[in-house]
């Protein structure tokens, strides 16, 4: 088998790269644009399972048509997995443009590549919680509910899930889209939520922690590891599953950010600085609370294999090590 996966350089993507190398015998060929989120090749230097005689490292901008050259060197393949994306909320309020190339235009030229792909079985458009918006308490959202996208990233990823959806429709092509949660785990960009509060625990630095509008109820998130969305994704190619359909990757627990902060602050043994902070009143556009029901894929046999305080620990142990220091910056 070989398997296109776009975004192979970045966080969620080197973590899929890595478990397919450790579980598959197939041939992968990461296409990516290598940005700041990629930090160059440096995440794939970093594993040590990493197999050139089975990866294929392509450095090209999907936002642009692909070229004959590279579609040439990609070849034949059995699986995509476009995971490819612009993705930060704050970057995307700043400058919308480069999110709506990248995850719709940028979509639309992979779709095209799809097309050219005779033997293609499976397309996966790696998608987010956030299509759906701000979920009220006690609601966690299925797979085919109505979007509500609150920002430019998550209206761009909501645009590119439709555009795959009338590609499936109108061309034929065996597309799977899967909404997949916070996730967290080892290399992580040091921008985002766990890395940021390792960093700033451990220089006594004040964590901004965002809240509601009386600052008084944190934000929430259904947290899961990166090897357990990796686990997910093989699990869906390797399976019968219902094509053209969505699939919900969902992690075990819901933690407020409040609480995740007390509990890296008390894994580090160290006291927690914070302060609540209203973001959604300064920034619109941020939201309180997402969830998602998971029971979709429970219910076609799949569960989360790495246990969440187990993962949590062992990622916090190896930000730790003085060689992963560099990930914290």
């Amino acid at each position: 088998m070989r398997v296109l996966i776009t975004g192979g350089c970045g966080f969620i993507g080197h973590h899929v790269v890595e478990h397919f190398i450790k579980k598959t015998r197939w041939h992968i060929i990461v296409l990516d644009k290598l940005t700041y989120a990629a930090s160059g090749f440096d995440r794939l230097r970093d594993i040590s399972c990493f197999d050139h005689k089975r990866v294929t490292l392509l450095t090209s901008d999907f936002t642009n048509p692909i070229s004959e050259g590279v579609v040439k060197e990609i070849g034949s393949v059995d699986y995509i997995v476009h995971m490819g994306a612009e993705t930060h909320v704050d970057r995307s309020i700043e400058d919308p443009e480069p999110f709506v190339r990248a995850n719709v235009l940028g979509t639309m030229y992979m779709l095209e590549l799809a097309r050219k792909l005779p033997s293609l079985k499976k397309f996966v458009y790696f998608s987010t919680d956030e299509v759906f918006g701000p979920a009220p308490n006690g609601t966690a959202y299925k797979e085919w509910d109505r979007y509500n996208s609150t920002n430019p990233y998550s209206a761009s990823k909501a645009g590119g899930e439709e555009l795959c959806l009338a590609y499936s429709n109108t061309y034929g092509l065996p597309i799977i889209v899967t909404h997949t949660m916070n996730v967290f785990g080892e290399r992580q960009n040091g921008e985002k939520f766990i890395p940021l509060c390792i960093r700033r625990i451990l220089a006594g630095e004040r964590l901004f922690i965002h809240a509601d509008s009386l600052k008084v109820r944190p934000g929430s998130r259904m947290w899961i590891h990166a090897r357990n969305v990796a686990d997910a994704l093989l699990f869906l190619l390797n399976h019968q599953v219902t094509l053209r359909d969505k699939y919900n990757v969902v992690g075990e627990r819901e933690i407020d950010n409040l609480s995740m902060a007390q509990i890296i602050a008390g894994l580090l043994e160290k006291p927690l600085n914070y302060e609540l902070v209203d973001f959604h009143s300064s920034r619109p556009g941020h939201d309180l609370r997402y969830a998602l029901d998971g029971g979709k894929m429970i219910k076609i046999g799949w569960k989360p294999p790495k246990d969440f305080d187990d993962s949590l620990i062992k990622t916090i142990e190896w930000y730790l090590q003085p060689e992963n220091l560099k990930w914290l910056t």
